[in-house]
């Protein structure tokens, strides 16, 4: 399969003085990060998406990275094989109906409940808060968190080009990042979004903190605070949803969330 590949995807752009055998040894080099990266892309969506798909157009991308490397722009190419594959799985995933209407429907009706609770009581609402404002109980609710979470994979999950780890933010454009505008921009936003997490309930902060910050997987997670798996998707998906609602009275624009 690997050979297919690499003859579907030999192009003119292929790095000069990379022997047939070395470009061979650099894409099975890297072969375990497409996995990685596929995996956890596939975590966040619903079944119906598969895994082997990811990896397929993850190596793809591989390829396509190690064809186009140049070494004397100072950037590591297992930063930029990161960048080019989660680019061409996120691509394959806009072109499918992965998310269907009711599922983005329902994402909408979560965040405004959030939005409508919280202005009622002035605090953060609980599960049961906000099951009581859909007009659900808590197991459909619940039921909710579990076929929206492939929806989440929007400006919250997306991780920087530079970056090899996983970012609340939208970074914003390369050019631009290192402008001082940019950077207080910037700064701005992430003081925003600690204060969202700060009035969250201890256990969805938790899972967003070891999910973005520890980069642990939700398997990883739910054996630390014993919960179910199943239980750690549907916290990180509304915490997700609670810090949008959160965001979106106080970063009314593109750049938010």
């Amino acid at each position: 399969m690997l050979r297919e590949y690499q003859t579907a995807t030999m192009n003119p752009y292929q790095v000069v003085g990379v022997s047939p055998e070395e470009r061979e040894r650099m894409i099975l080099e890297h072969l375990p990060q497409v996995r990685l990266i596929a995996r956890r892309i596939h975590e966040r969506l619903p079944d119906s998406v598969s895994l082997e798909d990811l990896v397929s157009t993850g190596i793809v991308g591989l390829i396509s990275a190690i064809d186009r490397f140049d070494p004397s722009h100072n950037v590591k190419l297992k930063t930029y094989a990161e960048y080019k594959i989660r680019g061409a799985i996120l691509d394959s995933l806009r072109g499918l109906d992965w998310a269907p209407r009711q599922q983005r429907k329902r994402v909408k009706q979560i965040e405004a409940a959030i939005a409508g609770v919280e202005q009622r009581i002035h605090r953060s609402p609980s599960e049961e808060e906000i099951a009581s404002e859909l007009g659900l109980s808590l197991e459909e609710y619940h039921e909710w968190l579990v076929e929206v979470r492939g929806v989440n994979l929007g400006s919250l999950e997306n991780a920087s080009p530079q970056e090899e780890g996983r970012d609340l933010l939208k970074f914003i454009s390369d050019d631009e990042s290192m402008w001082p505008s940019r950077m207080l921009e910037r700064s701005e936003l992430e003081r925003v979004i600690a204060e969202g997490i700060e009035k969250m309930p201890d256990m969805e902060r938790t899972v967003l903190s070891l999910y973005y910050y520890e980069e642990l997987t939700l398997r990883e997670i739910s054996r630390i605070v014993d919960l179910h798996e199943s239980r750690i998707s549907q916290l990180k998906s509304q915490a997700i949803l609670r810090l949008r609602s959160y965001m979106e009275k106080r970063w009314p624009c593109e750049r938010g969330l």
